[in-house]
């Protein structure tokens, strides 16, 4: 793999792991009640717009630090959703 993929990957690493926290403590108090629905649709849509990209281009670290990154945010979206 060359540099400039290894890049890619490390950035979409790092940004995608720094989500985790977040949506940890989302999942352990069952609260995502500081986040607006625009948001996390607006977050959403782009992430999918960023995987398509990936796929076009045929960039693995775009294609998996987007995918990772929507299921983490599904997440927050699920338990925004079932919270009252």
């Amino acid at each position: 793999m060359d540099p400039l993929h290894l890049l890619g990957l490390a950035a979409g690493s790092l940004t995608t792991l720094s989500f985790i926290p977040q949506v940890a403590k989302t999942l352990r108090t069952r609260s995502a009640h500081d986040f607006s629905y625009a948001m996390l649709v607006c977050f959403l849509a782009g992430l999918i717009l960023w995987l398509a990209y990936g796929v076009v281009r045929d960039d693995p670290a775009i294609m998996i630090a987007n995918a990772v990154t929507a299921v983490l945010l599904l997440c927050i979206l699920v338990v925004k959703i079932r919270s009252p």
